[in-house]
C-alpha cells in the first residue's frame, strides 16, 4: 500500500485550523452578536439594589434650619492618618447598622424596619418623617459596605468596592483585569445570598443573552467565580504532582546521605 503523503499534510492542517477555530470559540466574547441584534430588548432595567442584614447606612439629614435637624445627625467622628496632623483630620459620618431583623435605630423616630427598602424608598420615608420637626428636610442615603468579590482565573481577583449601586457583571469582571486565557467564558458563576440562603447563577460569557438576565446587574455582597479550563487544572494537577516526586525524591536522597555517613563512620576506622 503506497503512503499518501500530501494526503497526511491535508489531514493536518486542517486538524490545527480545526483546533485554531475550537480556540477562538471558547475565548470570544458574545459570539452570536450581529449587527442586527437588539440586545436591550427584555433587560431589566431596575438594578435599585435593596438593603438587607448587615449593611451600613450613611444617612445625612440637612434644611435650611440648621438647628430643626441637628438631632437627626449623629455626630462625625474623624479619621486621622498616622503622621497627620490632627487639624487635618478628615471628617467621617457614623453609620447605621442593619440589625439581623433589618432594622435601625433612627434618632427620634426609633426603630426602624429598613430592609428590602431601596436607597430612595428609604430617604423619602424619612423625608415625610422628618417633615414633622423640620422645614423641607433633604436626606440622603448610602450604602457605605457595597462590595462584590471576584475569584478564580481572573488577573487581579479579590473584593472590589462600590461607590454606586449601578454594576454589572461585565463592570466587576473589567474592574478585575479580565479573565485569564484559562478562564472558562461559558461558566461564570455568581453566588448571592438571598433571604439568608445561597443561591447560583451561572452566566455563558460567549452568548449575548447575559445582557437580558436578570443577574445582570449584581448587589451587594455578591461573589463571582470564574472556573478554570481543563488544560489549567491539568497543569495543577501535574505540578502538585511533580512538587509530591520532588518532595519524596528529596526525602530518599537525604536518608541516603545520612546512611552514607553512617557507614563512613562505622567501617572507616
Amino acid at each position: 500500500m503506497k503512503f499518501n503523503f500530501n494526503l497526511l499534510i491535508v489531514i493536518v492542517v486542517a486538524a490545527l485550523l480545526g483546533s485554531c477555530g475550537a480556540t477562538k470559540n471558547k475565548v470570544s466574547y458574545f459570539q452570536d452578536m450581529t449587527a442586527d441584534n437588539n440586545l436591550l430588548e427584555g433587560v431589566e432595567s431596575n438594578y435599585e439594589v435593596k438593603i438587607t442584614s448587615d449593611d451600613l447606612l450613611a444617612i445625612s439629614v440637612s434644611s435650611i434650619d440648621p438647628n430643626a435637624i441637628a438631632i437627626f445627625n449623629l455626630p462625625a467622628t474623624t479619621f486621622l492618618q498616622p503622621g497627620v496632623d490632627e487639624i487635618y483630620a478628615t471628617p467621617v459620618l457614623q453609620s447605621y447598622l442593619v440589625d439581623s431583623e433589618g432594622c435601625i435605630n433612627f434618632p427620634v423616630l426609633g426603630k426602624l424596619h429598613v430592609a428590602g427598602m431601596t436607597r430612595n424608598s428609604l430617604a423619602d420615608y424619612l423625608k415625610k418623617q422628618i417633615a414633622q420637626y423640620a422645614k423641607d428636610p433633604i436626606i440622603s442615603v448610602n450604602i457605605m459596605n457595597f462590595k462584590v468579590s471576584v475569584l478564580g482565573e481572573v488577573m487581579r481577583p479579590g473584593t472590589i468596592q462600590i461607590t454606586n449601586e449601578r454594576i454589572s457583571i461585565l463592570d466587576a469582571i473589567s474592574m478585575a483585569g479580565d479573565l485569564t486565557i484559562n478562564g472558562m467564558r461559558d461558566r461564570v458563576t455568581l453566588i448571592r445570598d438571598e433571604n439568608g440562603k445561597k443561591t447560583y447563577h451561572v452566566f455563558d460569557l460567549t452568548s449575548s443573552e447575559i445582557f437580558k438576565s436578570p443577574y445582570f446587574y449584581l448587589k451587594q455582597n455578591d461573589i463571582i467565580y470564574v472556573e478554570p479550563n481543563k488544560a489549567r487544572r491539568s497543569n495543577a494537577n501535574y505540578s502538585q504532582s511533580a512538587q509530591f516526586n520532588i518532595s519524596v525524591a528529596s526525602t530518599v536522597v537525604s536518608a541516603i546521605s545520612v546512611l552514607a555517613s553512617l557507614c563512613i563512620a562505622l567501617f572507616v576506622k
